[in-house]
């Protein structure tokens, strides 16, 4: 199982980044091999269309649950579609994040908790 948490950085001792979109890293860790790995988000400079391109990149790298902080409609959709479990309320850093996944206290998101282009970096 992967477990991809939105971050600012590479590593599990990262602050995590609530916002999924706009994050700069995802950092992808598979518990049952003890595999750590991160990707570039390529939604975090994008001017449009940011939470795709981030859901796609997930996507594409087989994770099974996304832990972040806010989803909007369209990646959510993106998710859903690819069967990608999302949880919110992530705080600390990436390992504090995974320990509170795995001991059941972040809410599984049922629907998007974020509006359309909320991610939107302001100049």
């Amino acid at each position: 199982m992967k477990i991809c948490i939105s971050a600012c950085g590479k590593d599990p001792d990262s602050e995590v980044d609530p916002q999924f979109g706009r994050c700069n890293y995802f950092v992808i860790i598979d518990p049952d091999i003890g595999s750590v790995t991160s990707i570039k988000n390529p939604g975090s400079e994008a001017s449009g269309g940011a939470g795709i391109r981030a859901a796609e990149a997930i996507a594409g790298a087989g994770v099974n649950t996304l832990l972040t902080g806010s989803v909007g409609p369209n990646s959510f959709s993106i998710l859903s579609e690819a069967g990608i479990e999302t949880c919110s309320g992530i705080r600390g850093t990436v390992a504090f994040a995974l320990r509170e996944y795995q001991a059941g206290k972040l809410a599984v998101l049922e629907s998007p908790n974020a509006s359309t282009h909320s991610g939107i970096k302001k100049s």
